[in-house]
């Protein structure tokens, strides 16, 4: 009797052991399907997630031992949303912070981890941050300790002096080169110049955990040196940061906006154009045959307020090119990502989701949510082995992809402004497997 005893002890031990183990269930019922790819719903379906994969669609799923059962009520599953042009560190620290040196990069870090969350919770599971510095925020989120997106951080972005990325201001010019200011310290944002210092510098960037490299090619908006027609970096220069990023397996993209820039930054090897506002026909067509992706940003003049009149005039320049820029993209066949980049204003940071609908003012919601969701995915298969989500594809519903999903309360395919509203309308978010939001 002692020995069937302990023998009962040891088979509920090893019960118990293998049910610890065992990655938890969660079933999803009555939904109907958005996989990110193909416009047709799987209507009427189950999901099932073990651990943070999703190990089943099919109609009628039984239901695990312990699994949790959400009732889908007829509503529609979408894959978790991706934003490729989203700055963690920016989006919600305030200018005066990061301009005027009022702060400091504890303060900046505390911001962004909070923001991230904000994020999350409109939908976005995923972020291709083009600069800054959230390689810690990245390690808690993905460790599980606090809630946000996932980031395949670029780092700080690169610029050579004068340029985009050059936040010195007139009486520190000329500068000692032996040294760099606070921001590029902390790898906010990084001026480099000759060959050998951007190979450097590119080589710092890949050793801090960049999944991909940003440069500045032309100018920019938010910065005070470089008018919107000029071109950075020499060609040299460019093919180096390319090269370097070649080594190690991934790849570059270039914030840039004129015609010339796009095209030399494409000839010099570069993947991904963020901006590209005034690229002409010929221009997109050569991007289309190198296989290089637009990623521009649905803005509009009153989106933004500028105290700088010549950031205004320049964000004017910008928002009249935007309108006659995707149909030309679309037509002529470019890979069109989405992006947002949303900048140093908490209160505007909501305007991801407003940047998401407005793209329907050119794309179908079908193509909308693709770009969103399994094409942006595809463009942050880019980095290749750098990628740090390997287990499944990001982007689409489908067995083995990761758990990243959304539950809208309609169908975003006929209503894409369903999609604006994510406080009212996504009544689940899940990401890896996880529930960060339920009101079913």
């Amino acid at each position: 009797m002692k020995k069937l005893n302990l023998i009962l002890v040891l088979l509920f031990s090893l019960v118990q052991m293998v049910l610890a183990q065992s990655p938890p269930s969660i079933v999803i019922q009555n939904v109907d399907v958005f996989d990110g790819v193909n416009e047709k719903l799987i209507q009427g379906t189950d999901i099932l997630v073990e651990g943070n994969l999703v190990k089943q669609i099919a109609k009628g799923i039984k239901v695990p031992d312990g699994a949790e059962v959400i009732d889908g009520q007829g509503k529609t599953v979408i894959p978790g949303l991706i934003d490729a042009h989203w700055h963690t560190t920016y989006a919600y620290t305030p200018a005066s912070i990061l301009l005027a040196n009022t702060g400091d990069m504890a303060e900046v870090a505390i911001i962004s981890m909070t923001g991230a969350k904000e994020t999350l919770l409109r939908g976005f599971t995923t972020v291709r941050d083009p600069g800054g510095n959230p390689f810690a925020i990245k390690k808690l989120i993905d460790s599980g300790e606090y809630p946000g997106h996932r980031i395949l951080p670029s780092g700080p972005f690169m610029s050579p002096t004068t340029g985009h990325a050059d936040h010195y201001g007139r009486l520190e010019t000329p500068r000692d080169k032996r040294y760099i200011n606070y921001w590029e310290q902390n790898m906010m944002s990084m001026t480099s110049d000759g060959v050998n210092e951007v190979r450097l510098r590119t080589r710092d960037i890949l050793k801090m955990g960049a999944t991909q490299i940003k440069i500045c090619t032309g100018g920019g908006v938010s910065s005070e040196f470089d008018p919107l027609d000029v071109s950075e970096y020499s060609v040299d220069e460019i093919k180096a940061v390319v090269e370097e990023a070649n080594n190690y397996n991934t790849y570059v993209l270039a914030h840039v906006m004129t015609d010339k820039g796009v095209r030399t930054s494409v000839e010099a090897g570069i993947k991904c154009i963020e901006h590209g506002f005034f690229a002409s026909d010929e221009t997109l067509k050569l991007m289309k045959e190198k296989g290089a992706w637009l990623s521009a940003q649905a803005m509009k003049e009153e989106d933004m307020n500028w105290s700088n009149p010549l950031s205004a005039a320049k964000f004017k320049q910008v928002t009249d090119a935007v309108d006659e820029l995707y149909p030309r993209a679309k037509k002529i066949g470019v890979n069109i990502a989405f992006g947002t980049d949303q900048l140093m204003d908490a209160s505007k940071a909501k305007q991801q989701s407003t940047y998401l609908v407005r793209m329907g003012e050119w794309f179908t919601p079908y193509e909308v949510l693709k770009i969103a969701t399994s094409e942006n995915a595809r463009l942050l298969e880019l980095a290749g082995p750098r990628h740090p989500y390997q287990e499944g594809p990001l982007g689409v519903v489908k067995v083995g992809a990761y758990a990243d999903l959304i539950i809208v309360d309609g169908n975003p395919l006929k209503e894409l402004e369903l999609v604006g509203d994510p406080e009212k309308n996504f009544k689940v978010i899940m990401k890896d497997g996880k529930i960060y939001k339920n009101t079913l």
